[in-house]
């Protein structure tokens, strides 16, 4: 019991971590033209990115079921390439502008772009070669804060609003009705790949010789770590994200000193820490829990709550 204790507390810190460091970044992200989307305020842009999850995992899917193993862990990994260069590039641009502030704005972007990739090419690689639950641990974790602060900013307040309703219902869906997300947490457990996660319960625990979940469940055998997928971090973030970049500053509570479009983030992060203390009595029953139905749940409900606190009203009052 203490074991889980403590990967409970663990795996909350690192909830909260991403999206904190999120916060942070998000503002240079959103000066530097990150967003996935010309025109965050526009709600198709929720249905554009949910359709691509759901294309990206039925192509992952049907490799899996088609025995080829090999494509899906050369996918994923080509996906956390990218990913890794693209979320690198800004710091990488901000360090060498510090370190010659007389440096050429676009050479120092271009090298920042060959740095980013040479980065992400060695992750990469260390990934392959010491797939331990602490290197997939970090990776994960930097690149749900980046993921998260690019989405953020691409969507506005209603559009991610929308974009955790849906996402909350789906994951629902695939947990307890087709039951095709235990089958991916699977897959990429097996292949030791950063989509999630690792807590330990144990200082000894090996993730290179983790078994398979779905046997482990089906035996009903205890699990020596406990696991979250890199969407339940990032996806509640982005509500708390999309808030600090979309809400007004000039009108509102400030407490501390801190902006009101800020206390509705911190909020709304306090909201999904909630959702997932809920969510957390369910996961040490043993079974596969869906996270997001609680921790978008906790971060809306944070988020509304805060918005009668700070502004007074339910509506969002964005800028622009």
């Amino acid at each position: 019991m203490r074991g889980e204790l403590r990967s409970v507390i663990a795996m909350a810190a690192l909830l909260v971590g991403s999206q904190l460091v999120a916060l942070a970044v998000c503002g240079p992200f959103a000066t530097a033209g990150f967003s996935a989307f010309q025109d965050p305020g526009d709600v198709s842009n929720t249905a554009i990115y949910i359709i691509a999850i759901l294309a990206f995992t039925g192509v992952i899917l049907a490799l899996v079921k088609y025995r080829r193993k090999d494509i899906v862990r050369y996918v994923i990994l080509g996906s956390v390439f990218i990913t890794v260069a693209f979320v690198l590039l800004l710091p990488f641009y901000y360090a060498l502008v510090g370190l010659v502030p007389a440096m050429d704005p676009n050479l120092a972007a271009n090298l920042a772009t060959v740095l980013g990739f040479l980065a992400a090419g060695l992750v990469t690689w260390i990934l392959v070669k010491y797939p331990e639950w602490y290197v997939v641990d970090t990776v994960g974790l930097s690149t749900a804060a980046g993921v998260t602060a690019i989405l953020g900013i691409s969507f506005s307040v209603v559009p991610a609003l929308l974009l955790l309703i849906a996402l909350a219902f789906y994951d629902a869906w695939a947990v307890y009705r087709t039951k095709h997300m235990v089958t991916l947490a699977d897959e990429v457990t097996s292949q030791r790949l950063p989509v999630l996660l690792v807590i330990p319960k144990h200082a000894d625990y090996k993730f290179s010789e983790q078994k398979s979940l779905k046997e482990q469940v089906a035996k009903g055998e205890e699990r020596e770590a406990m696991f979250i997928g890199l969407g339940d971090l990032i996806i509640p973030g982005v509500l708390a994200v999309s808030a600090r970049v979309f809400l007004r500053d000039d009108i509102g509570l400030s407490v501390a000193g801190l902006a009101p479009s800020l206390l509705v983030a911190l909020i709304t992060i306090l909201g999904s820490l909630v959702g997932f203390a809920i969510l957390m009595r369910f996961v040490l029953k043993g079974n596969p829990q869906a996270g997001l139905p609680l921790l978008n749940g906790g971060a809306i409900a944070g988020f509304f709550l805060s918005l009668v606190l700070v502004y007074g009203t339910v509506v969002p009052p964005t800028v622009g």
